[in-house]
């Protein structure tokens, strides 16, 4: 019998050539939904283990970054012996668009989950345009 569900895997995050970290640890690329609405676009990103203190969004000229750094929970006098899921922070960059409107992007965080609002700019709303009859 042959099983065809897919078992997901974390990505390492890869690096760009001339960057190094600071920090020994790994780092994954944390999976995402994009959902896109008429008014903004949505990021669902899954990162477990991290909260409110330990992610940050930033943004610089069009690069919206997101890092989840990840504190492993090992008890005093504990040492980790079998490790079947991986420990490692997150780290993930999208480019954004013009369409976006960058002042007002919103982020919440929830049961490890990131969720990312990104509205979009009022030039780039659809709107109806009404038809009247030609006489």
């Amino acid at each position: 019998m042959t099983d065809t569900k897919k078992e997901l895997q974390k990505k390492e995050a890869s690096l760009e050539k001339g960057v190094e970290r600071t920090r020994e640890t790994r780092v994954y690329t944390p999976a995402v939904d994009i959902i896109e609405k008429s008014n903004d676009i949505v990021i669902l990103a899954d990162m477990p283990g991290v909260d409110e203190n330990s992610v940050d969004v930033t943004l610089e000229k069009d690069l919206l970054t997101i890092y989840g750094k990840i504190e492993p929970e090992i008890p005093a006098n504990h040492k980790l012996v079998i490790s079947e899921y991986g420990i490692g922070d997150y780290q993930r960059t999208f480019t954004l668009s013009s369409e976006i409107d960058k002042a007002h992007i919103q982020a919440t965080v929830s049961d490890g989950v990131l969720r990312l609002v990104l509205p979009k700019a009022e030039k780039e709303k659809t709107r109806k345009i009404p038809v009247t009859a030609h006489a």
